[in-house]
């Protein structure tokens, strides 16, 4: 037996051996056998017993939470979420979040960029999109984690974010205020009613309003409404909650579906600015338009970018008041404008109709198949009398026709706001963003119906999907700006942006992958800088 003594040049250790020789009868050779016995301590020039595992006397133990484990390298994509990260921070979203919800703000963002990137997907497919890119929250949320999510976002938390964004709107700008319906298959929602809806659905339904800036082309504030509740009595509560935020010299572009005197009353109470669509079958605004009638189809009243005609009539509000300290009413006169408005195109197109209507009355008349419902227009533009030698003749009423007709081809707005019609005009048609935003919240935001089963969760729903609508209409506002919807849908250009990778390793600084110049172009319109390695 000896003792053999062998280096590891890795961890420079010298280890002992025992060697024993034998004969091998078959094969005619010495065989020897190590067995480790220990490693030789350089100081002392002992051998310390050992097994080669690192458990001898003297060796120390490795801690098993201590465990080693390889780095993590992720590959992941980057570009459409840089996007969103950097929007995020230019219109102070990120920050507000994190001020209302500073546990759980990346999980929110992460919720938003997955709502806005993957087109009409449901929430349960987060994990697989959340694998394959670089979000704020990192982390995969499971369909119960985002249900956590909606129900631990309180009304608290939401109107002081709604604070924190409209302290970043401009008050001197118009804010555009609609209103639209979301549908819903639940029963056990107490705002979920029947009422008037433009889907037509048949189902109960919940009613959301929202306001809008007219030059940020930005929202920043939302209210959920039962949904039997009609348009037109909103705008009161509208204003008191405004008021609550800090905001009193509020400027509201509506349409006509907000319009009553009790609504254009309270505005003028308290010296607030509006501008709203009014019918052409209000008795004042028929009269404004018959004084400037036979003038008003003139070359001077016309507009060649908006191909019609336009005028404004000043116009005296008969405005009133209850004042319970007083116990009177209070009657005064208040200087409004009558914005009127001629489109020939529009009159041809509604004459048309009209005719066609008449001719449809007529038939039945003659015919003598006479519908209950159309009595009131039988009687109003026909005279019909029936002969036994000639039967039923049927005469149009000329002059009752000619005064229907004399309106046709024109609208109207009205305003206390001193301008001319082609602002006014313009003002009013900025008013489409809402319809747009709406569009997104239905069709891209899959909001078209709501299947959520609590008040909480659906208002935790609401918000998060409101927060998705806020960089939606930044991108879009930036891409009109910028004429991308020549080379572009907003579907398209992100789909192009997506694409971008980026790499993560741990202790090293992110690298962004290849950038093509289309690529970079596209961040530039957008107001964006590239994204670089970190």
């Amino acid at each position: 037996m000896a003792v053999i003594y062998q280096s590891d040049p890795r961890s420079g250790i010298t280890y002992a051996y025992e060697s024993i020789s034998k004969w091998d009868k078959e094969k005619r050779q010495s065989r020897s056998k190590r067995t480790l016995i220990g490693r030789l301590d350089k100081e002392t020039g002992e051998i310390v017993p050992t097994d080669g595992r690192m458990k001898g006397e003297n060796i120390p133990k490795p801690r098993a939470d201590k465990a080693w484990k390889a780095p993590k390298y992720m590959r992941l994509f980057y570009g459409a979420t840089y996007l969103l990260d950097s929007i995020g921070d230019k219109l102070g979203v990120t920050d507000d979040l994190r001020r209302c919800f500073p546990d759980m703000y990346k999980q929110i963002l992460s919720v938003v960029y997955y709502l806005i990137l993957e087109d009409k997907n449901p929430l349960y497919r987060f994990e697989k999109w959340g694998q394959t890119h670089k979000h704020p929250c990192g982390d995969n949320i499971f369909s119960q984690r985002s249900s956590e999510i909606f129900s631990s976002i309180s009304d608290d938390t939401i109107q002081q974010f709604f604070r924190l964004q409209g302290r970043r709107r401009s008050e001197s700008e118009y804010w555009a205020y609609d209103i639209t319906t979301i549908s819903s298959y639940s029963e056990c929602l107490r705002q979920i009613q029947y009422g008037h809806s433009k889907d037509d659905n048949g189902l109960p339904q919940l009613k959301l309003a929202i306001v809008f800036g007219e030059q940020s082309k930005l929202p920043f504030y939302y209210r959920k409404l039962a949904g039997n509740i009609p348009d037109l009595m909103t705008v009161k509560t509208l204003l008191s909650e405004l008021e609550l935020f800090g905001f009193k010299k509020v400027k509201l572009v509506m349409d006509r579906g907000f319009y009553r005197e009790e609504n254009i009353n309270g505005l003028l109470k308290d010296h607030l600015k509006f501008l709203v669509a009014v019918k052409m079958s209000l008795k004042y605004v028929r009269a404004a338009l018959d004084k400037v009638y036979d003038d008003f189809r003139t070359f001077e009243h016309y507009n060649e970018d908006y191909e019609l005609y336009s005028t404004t009539v000043p116009y005296e509000w008969p405005y009133s008041q209850v004042r319970p300290y007083k116990r009177d009413i209070l009657e005064q006169k208040r200087r409004v404008y009558i914005h009127l408005y001629y489109n020939i195109d529009k009159a041809a197109e509604d004459q048309k109709n009209f005719d066609r209507v008449l001719m449809r009355l007529r038939k039945e008349l003659v015919s003598g198949e006479r519908k209950s419902e159309h009595e009131k227009l039988y009687k109003k533009y026909f005279t019909v009398k029936s002969t036994p030698a000639r039967g039923i003749r049927v005469t149009v009423k000329e002059d009752a026709v000619k005064k229907a007709k004399r309106y046709y081809g024109f609208f109207a707005l009205l305003s206390n706001d001193k301008m001319n019609s082609i602002t006014a005009l313009e003002l009013y048609r900025n008013k489409d963003l809402v319809e747009k935003a709406f569009g997104n919240l239905k069709e891209r935001l899959n909001f078209r119906r709501t299947l959520v089963s609590s008040e909480q969760s659906l208002n935790g729903k609401l918000f998060i999907e409101f927060v998705a609508l806020i960089y939606l209409s930044y991108l879009s506002k930036q891409m009109q700006d910028a004429h991308l919807y020549k080379d572009y849908t907003m579907v398209g250009l992100l789909d192009k942006l997506d694409v971008i990778e980026c790499f993560e390793y741990p202790g090293r600084r992110l690298q962004v992958g290849e950038i093509l110049d289309k690529q970079r172009d596209i961040y530039l319109a957008l107001g964006i800088e590239p994204p670089t390695s970190l």
